[in-house]
């Protein structure tokens, strides 16, 4: 069976796509993990055989829904999990805004991560029911103890102890509120949800306020910590620059971009954040946690977010800095082993978390259920190969011609792919290892990079 993973945000959803390429090319099927345009194109002109095409969403705009319907022309059948569902505090926006009746018709199956999603789903979309499965995801299997060992053999190119701050601001961000419109606007979005226009504007003004909360907050505990620094994680769409400016002069902050958030969590002593998915991941891991809910963020519409109920509440910068100095004490004695056994109620309705099974096991397993012969032609790497090279030429050529002609002038590069990094083979490498170490999978897996977006993972 031939299975094509999509990544778009690398740093969020590469590790858990080797987990699922690894689990499945043990089981003898072929992966290929790869940004939107290779597995698309790919298959809707026949350079690649069909196969499961296994996406990050479903929210209807007319492209996706005729590029699902030119996939499933060509044999492929279609499945998601939402990689921003957990990011909802209120399920009812997210089956409203993240799905519609066109695409779900379209898949072969849906996952859930949760009751709470998997419920709401099935009940919205009950003619079609059948299609969700609650199978949790598989990025919170990498939050497991099972997996601590993975993000120990990490490479850190930090080694003083560090208090992780997690942000999930558009302050830092590449693109302008005009430009978000403009892309909302032609993927039709304000047709589907009309509030939105409304919404984005709150939103970054919001943003903008709770960002100098934040450099100050961030601030006094660089001049007033007991020995520790601070890591500053920019959410993957925020442009690193931006906030090196904003902490220029202090020494101690670190505004690091590079590698999985969840590394970053894992080898910190403690998180800090104000209404951010991470406050889940940490929590998961058993991960001591701060979350700022001073007075002048609870005086807007962020504090009202399910991630503000876990952990220490600071009220204010001196509570802040006595809460996080407790925590960096603390974890100097700590030998506590992890049990998942402890992780909250109410992240549980979030996270269907199985002690027996890992959700990427679960979804293999309906992809084979719901596969059939069509999907299983080995794919031919010469003419892959060939293809991408010949997608780069085409490409190459239009952005010579468009920086000839001066009245359709664009920067040279804009398809770029920004979210989705060059893929470091020697290291992919390394981390399939390591999770066939932790899985005590003894079958020989083979990677090869066939472009810096695209790999193809299978057993020999």
């Amino acid at each position: 069976m031939n299975i094509y993973l999509h990544v778009e945000i690398s740093v969020r959803e590469l590790d858990s796509k080797l987990l699922l390429a690894t689990l499945a090319a043990a089981k003898g099927h072929e992966v290929l993990v790869s940004d939107i345009e290779v597995i698309e194109k790919g298959l809707s002109r026949g350079w690649l055989p069909p196969g499961i095409f296994h996406t990050k969403s479903l929210t209807f705009t007319n492209s996706k829904y005729n590029r699902h319907k030119a996939l499933i022309s060509s044999g492929t059948k279609i499945t998601s999990i939402d990689e921003e569902a957990v990011n909802y505090h209120f399920y009812q926006k997210l089956s409203k805004e993240r799905y519609s009746i066109e695409t779900i018709e379209q898949s072969d199956a849906i996952f859930g991560w949760g009751d709470e999603d998997f419920s709401l789903l099935k009940n919205d979309y009950q003619n079609y029911s059948n299609k969700f499965y609650k199978t949790g995801s598989p990025r919170a299997d990498l939050w497991k103890p099972i997996f601590s060992e993975y993000w120990n053999k990490t490479n850190l190119e930090f080694d003083k102890p560090y208090l992780l701050v997690s942000s999930n601001m558009t302050t830092g961000s590449d693109k302008s509120l005009g430009d978000l419109i403009k892309d909302y606007f032609n993927a039709g979005y304000f047709e589907k949800i009309p509030d939105l226009f409304k919404r984005e504007f709150i939103k970054r003004s919001d943003d903008y306020f709770k960002a100098i909360v934040f450099i100050e907050a961030i601030k006094y505990l660089s001049k007033h910590n007991n020995g520790y620094d601070i890591v500053f994680r920019p959410h993957p769409t925020e442009k690193a620059d931006n906030w090196k400016t904003f902490f220029k002069g202090v020494s101690n902050v670190h505004v690091i971009h590079e590698g999985s958030l969840t590394k970053w969590i894992n080898k910190s002593f403690a998180v800090m954040h104000h209404g951010c998915t991470a406050a889940l991941e940490a929590t998961v891991m058993q991960k001591p946690l701060a979350t700022y809910v001073a007075s002048e963020l609870r005086n807007h519409f962020l504090n009202d977010n399910f991630a503000n109920q876990f952990g220490h509440k600071a009220k204010s910068k001196e509570d802040l800095l006595q809460i996080i100095n407790n925590l960096f004490s603390e974890s100097k004695n700590i030998t506590k082993k992890k049990d998942e056994h402890l992780i909250d109620s109410e992240i549980l309705k979030k996270l269907y978390i199985d002690k027996n099974e890992l959700a990427a096991e679960k979804i293999i397993k309906i992809w084979e259920k719901i596969a059939d012969k069509k999907i299983s032609n080995s794919i031919n790497l010469i003419k892959l190969k060939f293809f991408i090279f010949k997608m780069k030429t085409n490409r190459l050529i239009g952005n010579i011609l468009k920086k000839l002609s001066v009245s359709r002038f664009e920067k040279i590069g804009s398809k770029q792919n920004k979210k989705f990094e060059p893929i470091d083979i020697g290291r992919v490498n390394d981390n399939i290892s390591k999770i066939q170490k932790i899985l005590k999978i003894d079958k020989k897996i083979e990677c090869k990079l066939i472009s810096e977006r695209t790999i193809l993972i299978k057993s020999i």
